[in-house]
């Protein structure tokens, strides 16, 4: 993929209007946000060009509205709180197109900040209508569009790549061209040794991301409850565990492809049930008790796992160990994280369940690059091409603006 203009490109943006598509899809508690890293994230390309002088329209969806506005679903906290934390004040539009926005538009000044209410509250939103896109630019009277939101790229909505062809200047946030600099390293250019983990439930959710990173890892560690499908393909038993039977056969032919490549679980924690106080063991792999089901691995594949993860030049983490929601089933998970932690080598973590563990075991700081986009970087590492970001313009064609 050709590099894309950023934010840094733009020249003279002083008084210049952006249309900045920024990702405030955050966890709410009614009219509460109850984790607010999303909006931290942005922050970087929004100090930078209210720095600048520039007048920042945002545009952003939360949740998924059915039936038009819902005012559950406003962003009227993601404004008080945005507010809070860039230390100035931020206005609401009523709408994200219409004469409110554009006579506050109008009003503003170099700095402005101006978020526009839910974009999805418009049917037209997620079906890429031109005639939306449109009037979201002309009514916020926007000449430049700047993606920010990374975790949205891999929509083909009218905020997030729709826009583009009624701007004169398409660029990414700084949060974006993070997310493709680490992310693409994974795939275009990986230090060696390379090491990838994949996790979490279903193989069919990973299938590409594996296809597409086997000729380049050195080594590919699974774990999780996708690793019981590959079980079967050696013929283990694996009692209850999550097994996709339709895939048994796809996983003994990536087996093959991989060999010599591919590490799996050596030993594992299998409980009687599926609940935090089931009886559980730890056991081989292939001594699965009938009626029993694996839920995180063992100690012997932790240490397994963390010595690849010491050798590493590159580590890439997508997915979950084991059912660590559960505290008897977390402990394989956490490990990981630790072993991420602890690591010199440029470690990139994506997914969101792999992303929760990191937070709730407090070493975010020590990852290198903790991706903000789940499905977005899952389509990212399995060689889809994102419409959020092909719709960027090339690095070749900078400096822009002006």
């Amino acid at each position: 993929m050709a590099a894309k203009q950023t934010v840094r490109h733009l020249r003279n943006v002083k008084g210049m209007r952006l249309f900045v598509r920024v990702d405030f899809n955050v966890p709410m508690d009614g009219t509460t946000i109850t984790e607010d890293t999303r909006i931290r994230a942005a922050l970087p390309t929004l100090t930078f060009l209210r720095q600048a002088g520039a007048e920042l329209v945002l545009a952003s969806h939360l949740g998924r509205p059915k039936k038009g506005p819902t005012p559950a679903l406003s962003l009227a906290p993601v404004a008080k709180r945005l507010s809070e934390l860039m230390k100035c004040e931020v206005g609401l539009a009523k709408d994200c197109i219409g004469e409110d926005v554009r006579e506050r538009a109008r009003a503003m000044n170099p700095g402005s900040v101006l978020l526009l209410e839910n974009v999805r509250f418009h049917p037209e939103e997620e079906g890429n209508d031109p005639a939306f896109a449109k009037s979201l630019i002309e009514d916020s009277g926007a000449t430049a569009f700047v993606n920010d939101a990374f975790g949205t790229a891999h929509r083909a909505h009218a905020s997030t790549a729709g826009v583009a062809p009624f701007v004169k200047h398409r660029v990414a946030g700084l949060l974006m061209d993070k997310e493709i600099h680490y992310l693409g390293m994974a795939l275009a250019s990986p230090p060696q040794p390379y090491i990838a983990i994949i996790g979490g439930a279903k193989v069919s959710d990973k299938i590409t991301v594996i296809e597409n990173l086997l000729p380049k890892v050195d080594t590919l560690l699974i774990g999780g409850g996708m690793a019981y499908t590959f079980f079967k393909a050696l013929r283990y038993n694996t009692g209850k565990s999550l097994v996709e039977e339709d895939k048994v056969a796809l996983a003994g032919k990536l087996l093959d492809a991989g060999k010599g490549k591919i590490l799996l679980p050596f030993d594992h924690v299998v409980a009687s049930a599926f609940k935090a106080d089931a009886e559980t063991k730890t056991l081989s792999v292939n001594e699965t008790p009938e009626g029993w089901m694996g839920l995180d691995i063992g100690p012997e594949t932790v240490s397994a796992f963390r010595h690849e993860i010491e050798k590493a030049a590159l580590v890439l983490w997508n997915g979950p160990m084991g059912v660590f929601e559960m505290k008897p089933f977390a402990a394989g998970t956490f490990a990981v994280a630790k072993a991420l932690a602890d690591s010199k080598a440029t470690t990139i973590v994506g997914g969101g369940d792999s992303v929760a563990a990191i937070a709730e075991s407090g070493l975010m700081d020590q990852i290198t690059h903790v991706s903000t986009g789940g499905g977005a970087s899952l389509e990212f590492l399995g060689g889809d091409k994102l419409p959020g970001v092909e719709c960027l313009d090339d690095e070749a064609g900078a400096p822009v603006g002006g």
